[in-house]
């Protein structure tokens, strides 16, 4: 397939939401969420063609420029491993969760009995868009760009509900966001100033001084993105949103993108400064064990896997950070924990949504007894916690051991460093004897009164648990066969 082929599909891929999001203010409300999970679904076909074709082509990477200014490139797109591997992960989370909303957004949720409003589908639409836009990003401006539309997004579904309480959560998360996105305006005029250019292969070129600032503005942004320390705070209040948005946005898909920015700009920089890796290595683990102290006394499902995801990203940024001290390992591990991260952690949002659905609660003491009631929702459940617990052969564990591994490498050299490896390792351990527990608590047994109670799961919601319990079992060999 010619490169000029490949590109025409990525740019379907991101054209395409954007140009069918409008026809959710057209259609009838009840069509808006099928003409989502169509556009989902066609954008998703447009990156596995490009993708498709990116193999055929020998997996050989290329930049293509698509907008230009007085010579300056201004967007582009960057085809290789990392990109089509994220890209396609965030599409097809992107396509299950549209799918999901199909049955999620309807009188029978007995915790949010309404039919999807054309808003939802709209801003939905948009962020695949987007999504798709930011991964396949060449330039600096286009990650800007397509950042502050994900922001945007963001906002407007997380106030989705309107009450006092999601209207205050999706401010704090714009707010939250756009004091980090100023981290990626201070990167991209530096950029500028420096190189002349917006495109990220020029980063490679720059003195160490300048390599330093423009990633640590970088690394800033994604803490905003990736709900990091000190700019975590959004991300717990956005759980006001409904469940499949906290699935895509704030599990699977958006929050993993402040960790993919990271390590493009760390493949486009070549050599990069110790003290990059440095900050990097100590912010995420301090995020790490002030969030895993913070996931324990959780009884809200969502909460706890709030946090948890906060962990798991952290865990990814210490190991993209320790990579820069000489350890390959380690940044392919971090790079298919974004791809294994995406499946597990979606997975089990959606658990949890369809435990809202048909009991009307989240809250972990009230939940009993689900393989007697819920089969389904009952092996989504444990396929989720054993992956998050990392327990073999869910593929968190895959990845996370080759992270750990790769951490260890890096620091023979580096023996400060050990110190923050060995709390990872001891986190981990913390995370695989509380998730089963909760496995413990939740699925065997006989049913609590709020289980025995519940309703039947709809079937575009049991088709999304299906499919990323599959996923969840099996996308840890395909990162491997990929990454190498």
């Amino acid at each position: 397939m010619a490169r000029v082929d490949i590109v025409a599909l990525l740019i379907v891929a991101v054209v395409l939401p954007f140009l069918t999001a409008f026809l959710s203010f057209l259609v009838p409300r009840f069509l808006a969420s099928i003409v989502c999970a169509a556009s989902a679904a066609l954008s998703f076909a447009a990156i596995v063609g490009a993708s498709a074709g990116f193999v055929m082509n020998d997996r050989q990477d290329f930049s293509q420029d698509l907008v230009s200014i007085h010579d300056v490139v201004i967007l582009g797109v960057t085809v290789d491993r990392i990109s089509v591997l994220i890209g396609c992960a965030t599409s097809l989370v992107g396509l299950l969760v549209c799918l999901y909303s199909v049955g999620y957004m309807a009188l029978g949720n007995r915790e949010h009995p309404e039919i999807g409003k054309p808003r939802y589908y709209f801003f939905m639409q948009v962020f695949v868009a987007a999504m798709a836009g930011l991964v396949f990003s060449s330039t600096i401006s286009g990650q800007l760009f397509f950042y502050e539309i994900t922001g945007v997004c963001s906002w407007a579904l997380i106030a989705y509900y309107d009450t006092p309480k999601a209207l205050s959560a999706g401010t704090k998360a714009l707010i939250v966001e756009h004091i980090g996105s100023l981290g990626l305006y201070f990167a991209a005029a530096l950029f500028f100033v420096t190189a002349g250019s917006f495109s990220l292969s020029a980063l490679g070129s720059m003195g160490p001084a300048a390599k330093t600032a423009i990633i640590l503005g970088i690394l800033f942004a994604a803490w905003g993105k990736s709900a990091q320390f000190p700019l975590h705070i959004w991300l717990p209040a956005a759980m006001a949103a409904p469940t499949p948005v906290s699935a895509y946005l704030h599990a699977g898909s958006m929050v993993n993108i402040g960790v993919f920015m990271y390590a493009r700009a760390l493949v486009s920089a070549g050599d990069v400064p110790h003290l990059v890796g440095a900050i990097g290595a100590v912010a995420a683990t301090f995020t790490l064990v002030y969030a895993f102290f913070m996931y324990l006394p959780q009884l809200d499902l969502k909460l706890l896997l709030v946090y948890s995801t906060i962990t798991q990203l952290a865990s990814i940024f210490l190991a993209l950070s320790l990579s820069t001290f000489g350890s390959k390992l380690a940044f392919n591990g971090g790079v298919a924990h974004i791809f294994n991260h995406a499946f597990a952690k979606s997975l089990f949002f959606l658990v949890a949504g369809c435990i809202s659905f048909t009991t009307g609660t989240r809250m972990l003491p009230r939940l009993q007894g689900l393989l007697t009631k819920m089969p389904l929702v009952a092996v989504g459940f444990g396929t989720a916690a054993l992956a998050i617990a990392g327990v073999p052969p869910m593929n968190l564990f895959f990845s996370h051991f080759a992270m750990l591994a790769g951490g260890f490498q890096a620091t023979r050299d580096n023996l400060p460093l050990l110190a923050l490896v060995i709390i990872s390792v001891l986190e981990a351990i913390g995370t695989f004897g509380w998730f089963l527990k909760k496995f413990g608590d939740a699925i065997p047994g006989p049913p609590s009164p709020t289980v025995a109670a519940a309703t039947a799961v709809p079937v575009s919601m049991a088709v999304a648990l299906v499919a990323l319990v599959a996923l969840t079992l099996g996308s840890a060999a395909a990162a491997a066969a990929w990454l190498g």
